[in-house]
């Protein structure tokens, strides 16, 4: 069966096995799906990614405004970052693991729903690339650890030392304490995800890190999995997520986040509800940060989080800017 066929088919029979579900569990009649979510004037091409990427969300632009689609801007914007070794939280040059090893997650997700992820990948500089191929060239959606790297190699990436000069005395000062934290808003912990709409109206996300520093060996977080890190849906819009991904995975965050939008909320609104769901769960934690990002078909954006300090960085032509956003705790 051709790969665009099974995706296809398992789609259908996960959402028939969903709107089941939906329809047993509500004594209420469901809105009608695509409900108040389009506009005539939609804000087209459009690109945000978490944080103040700067560089990546220009160059995710300047595909996007070349006429360039959606998945290819995602791609590209978020390699940026892969390849900056001075961003240390995301490709070449991001934290080790507590054994000393750099391991790299990444996710990518199209208009139509293909979506490929590496897991626990190391020695490849964009591991968002191969999660494209995997999407692409296999009938996985998954790869990892050593399987995904043989893979990269099969593909024609190229091995290369992802620890830098930086990183590795950085690594050998922690171990003489060897004490494991999560410092809010400091870079041990950080990720980007993107999203993006063409001038086709269509929208594809892409997420990818190195996870939290000095993690325990083989840690996956929120960042490579389909539907807790990033999640896309065409008719809808899309979501991305940063933070402790563990917090995110336990809600499903930004699956959620889209079937929000579904319904009729702003990507505001629906952002906010996620971040309230997760400290439903975890009433009076506040050592940890979560950060919701989320765009509908209509170019509309919106941002939450549970300690201030995160930001989105938003590319249209209305200009390139940095987005602070209201959070949980003042």
């Amino acid at each position: 069966m051709e790969r665009r066929k099974f995706l296809k088919n398992s789609s259908l029979s996960a959402a028939g096995l969903v709107s089941a579900a939906a329809l047993t569990s509500c004594n209420t009649e469901p809105k009608p799906i695509n409900a108040d979510i389009s506009t005539p004037n939609p804000i087209k091409p459009i690109v945000v990614c978490t944080w103040n990427f700067f560089n990546a969300t220009n160059k995710a632009w300047e595909v996007l405004n070349s006429g360039g689609n959606a998945l290819d801007a995602v791609e590209q914007g978020v390699m940026v970052e892969e390849a900056d070794e001075t961003n240390e939280t995301v490709g070449k040059g991001g934290r080790p693991d507590r054994d000393g090893n750099v391991t790299l997650d990444a996710c990518i997700m199209d208009k139509d729903g293909n979506c490929g992820s590496v897991v626990c990948m190391q020695n490849i500089v964009h591991p968002v690339s191969v999660a494209r191929k995997v999407m692409e060239e296999t009938p996985h959606i998954i790869l990892a650890g050593k399987g995904a790297e043989k893979f990269a190699y099969e593909q024609g990436f190229k091995k290369e030392d992802l620890l830098t000069e930086s990183t590795r005395k950085q690594y050998e000062e922690w171990l003489k304490t060897s004490k494991y934290e999560t410092t809010i808003n400091i870079e041990n912990h950080d990720t980007i995800g993107m999203l993006a709409i063409d001038e086709n109206g269509d929208i594809a996300g892409a997420c990818t890190t190195s996870g939290m520093a000095y993690k325990v060996a083989g840690r996956v977080g929120d960042s490579p999995i389909i539907g807790a890190g990033l999640f896309v849906d065409n008719e809808v819009g899309g979501a991305t997520a940063t933070g402790v991904g563990e917090e995110v995975i336990r809600t499903v965050g930004s699956f959620l986040i889209v079937e929000l939008m579904r319904q009729g909320k702003s990507p505001q609104e629906a952002c906010e509800e996620g971040v309230k769901r997760i400290m439903k769960k975890n009433e009076g934690r506040k050592d940890f940060q979560i950060g919701f990002l989320a765009i509908n078909k209509n170019g509309e954006t919106g941002g939450y989080c549970v300690h201030p300090g995160f930001t989105y960085r938003e590319y249209s032509e209305n200009g390139h800017v940095n987005r602070e956003v209201t959070s949980f705790y003042e």
